[in-house]
């Protein structure tokens, strides 16, 4: 019988934050220094922004299909965001976290109290901007969306970020040399928790007598 998602081996992180709070910069970083590290791609119903590619970012999908996949229990969570689909496939996860790897996902905050509910051991993450001015800021620099767009973006975070209560750890992204630090120093401190060793290294473990 397939192990369940609370002991697989693998650690399984979970980063959300409102749009322009610097996730998305946040993961990729932390990415390029941790080898161990892997993104799970989620499945979306919104269209490439910029040099985004299929499969590396996401996996662009048409609603008709990512209702199919819903129909069909391919999600281990999903949700609507921004008027788009989102959704993490049940499959992929599952694989890696078996194989021992510690995967990362960026998602929304739904997704991952639902996550929560399906892994115990899952650590969650929320990344705050230093405050709703430079948020605005930042949305307006990058140059994406519109000022309606901004504006409903600056609505729905203050809904976001009201949940970051529910979540582990909150990481403040006011510099982002040290709000990486932070991230590195949460994915390291998991790493080294008794049940995340006895889950990883079960091995050694059992030769300790400690299973």
């Amino acid at each position: 019988m397939d192990p369940s998602p609370s002991e697989t081996p693998g650690n399984l992180f979970v980063v959300a934050a409102p749009s322009g709070a610097g996730k998305s910069s946040l993961v990729k970083a932390l990415l390029e220094l941790d080898a161990h590290l892997s993104v799970s791609v989620s499945h979306t119903t919104r269209a490439p922004r910029g040099q985004e590619r299929d499969g590396r970012e996401y996996h662009f999908v048409d609603e008709a299909t990512f209702r199919d996949m819903v129909e069909r229990g391919e999600f281990f969570e999903w949700a609507q965001v921004h008027g788009n689909l989102y959704g993490t496939s049940r499959v992929e996860l599952q694989q890696r976290l078996k194989a021992g790897d510690d995967v990362i996902l960026e998602i929304d905050w739904q997704g991952a109290l639902q996550i929560k509910q399906l892994f115990a051991h899952a650590v969650l993450i929320f990344i705050l901007p230093p405050s709703w001015d430079e948020l605005r800021q930042r949305l307006l620099r990058r140059g994406e969306d519109g000022p309606d767009v901004i504006e409903q973006r600056m609505a729905n975070a203050r809904t976001e970020v009201a949940q970051a209560r529910h979540f582990d750890y909150v990481i403040i992204n006011a510099l982002f040399e040290t709000a990486l630090f932070d991230l590195k120093t949460v994915v390291h401190s998991q790493r080294l928790k008794y049940a995340a060793q006895k889950r990883n290294k079960s091995q050694v473990f059992a030769a300790l007598d400690l299973i």
